[in-house]
């Protein structure tokens, strides 16, 4: 059963194992499970999405499928193990073949697959010779655990049935080794970035006075799709006017209209890994005066604050530090004066009225990816910049970002270095695209 994206070599996930394996305690076992596939109505579901978890460890993109990592078992068949969904004739008829044991294997580098119903008779017989076992949470800082998920539900049913083991979190791990990016994951991501940049530059010449926002995120998904995407790895923001000042409009239902500045959050995934890419463009082509005085604040902002991630920094530092940068450039546009700076709240500064979000976020097959917030930066790790200034009175939210690696030596990789940024260069291939139509 093939993926709409090319193969991803095996070595990424025997990798990931290995790296997982490390981290385990003594003869202990670890399960992870599949997400759901989420209903909404009636007989309707929504599209399947792989958990990030399993899909990082094994390469398994498909429903209802299981990873045991079991590292000291006496058995070397045992020390990996998947089982996955079945083939049936009615699921061929209906949705066509499940992976095939060979594919899976292929896949995931995992010799040792069986079938779902397998599962229990096995289970039962690695739980009688473990004795830790590490379930995985949702430990995200911002996840919103209401909904109980497969795994969720799976983890219950273990500590009833098992009360006498042992348990453990995957969780600290999963969060410590897949913020450091491997090679193969790396150049996954910069295919994401490429298809983004590929949508960017489609979207510049259509975007004119008139347009509907929607009809922008609709060109869009036109060219993520075209380039093997699966569309894209959020809810894309696509905000003109005074909508640009709500951090999470997601409507984007209006006119772009003549004289706004259109803020365009959105970014294309490949393979599950993700891209991030905020630009804000004239809807006419051209920024006026005060527009390009704030553009170039936020564009400045963001280059200081890319240089800043280097390794050993921690990221709370970080935020400070980029804090004061952007109170430099609020003051030059008058924003804040010395008094608002002298009179504020240390928890939280006079910058915040106008730059309220933070300036980075992990970035990798989630787009506010896992990571470990309190230990200082390393080298491979994959953050947005993504400074922004928001002047509800005027009408004008200005937001800029960019996805970059961090190196061993000197500034960030930038993943996005060839997605247009400087605002002569914007305001030339809105022209220019322009004056093409009209020949």
């Amino acid at each position: 059963m093939g993926k709409r994206y090319a193969k991803i070599d095996d070595k990424l996930f025997i990798d990931n194992r290995r790296k997982f394996a490390n981290h385990l305690g003594k003869n202990a076992l670890a399960i992870f499970n599949s997400n759901d596939i989420f209903g909404t109505s009636a007989d309707s579901t929504l599209a399947f999405k792989q958990h990030s978890d399993i899909f990082y460890l094994s390469g398994i993109d498909q429903e209802e499928s299981i990873l045991i990592l079991f590292p000291d078992h006496n058995n070397p068949k045992h020390r990996e193990i998947l089982f996955l969904k079945e083939t049936s004739e009615n699921i061929r008829i209906w949705e066509g073949d499940k992976l095939t044991k060979e594919q899976a294997t292929a896949a995931s580098g995992i010799p040792t697959i069986y079938w779902l119903n397998q599962f229990e008779k096995i289970f039962k017989e690695l739980m009688a010779e473990a004795e830790l076992v590490y379930l995985n949470t949702n430990e995200h800082l911002r996840a919103n655990t209401e909904m109980q998920t497969r795994e969720d539900r799976f983890n219950l049913r273990v500590k009833a049935e098992y009360p006498a083991h042992a348990f453990m979190r995957s969780a600290p791990i999963m969060h410590a080794i897949r913020a450091i990016k491997h090679d193969s994951e790396l150049g996954l991501m910069q295919k994401a970035c490429d298809i983004t940049e590929s949508g960017f530059k489609r979207i510049l010449p259509f975007i004119k006075p008139g347009v509907m926002e929607y009809e922008i995120e609709a060109e869009l998904i036109h060219e993520f799709t075209r380039l093997r995407s699966y569309g894209f790895a959020y809810t894309p923001i696509i905000a003109s006017g005074e909508s640009a000042c709500i951090l999470h409009y997601i409507d984007n239902n209006q006119e772009c209209k003549d004289g706004d500045v259109l803020l365009m959050d959105f970014g294309a995934e490949y393979a599950n890994y993700c891209s991030d890419l905020t630009r804000s463009v004239p809807v006419n082509g051209r920024f006026n005066t005060r527009q390009r005085a704030v553009y170039d604040a936020v564009l400045r902002v963001k280059n200081e604050a890319t240089n800043m991630l280097r390794p050993g920094v921690l990221l709370s530092d970080y935020h400070k530090e980029v804090g004061k940068v952007m109170e430099s450039e609020l003051l030059g546009l008058g924003l804040i004066d010395r008094a608002d700076i002298q009179n504020q709240d240390e928890n939280w500064p006079a910058y915040k009225k106008y730059f309220m979000h933070g300036t980075s976020h992990f970035i990798g097959l989630d787009t506010h990816d896992v990571g470990l917030w309190h230990e200082p930066i390393q080298e491979n790790m994959c953050f947005t910049v993504e400074p922004g200034i928001y002047i509800r009175e005027e009408g004008l939210g200005i937001r800029l970002e960019d996805d970059v690696v961090v190196q061993a030596d000197g500034a960030p990789f930038n993943l996005m270095q060839n997605i247009p940024i400087e605002a002569e260069e914007i305001e030339t291939l809105m022209n220019a695209s322009s004056v093409s139509a009209m020949a």
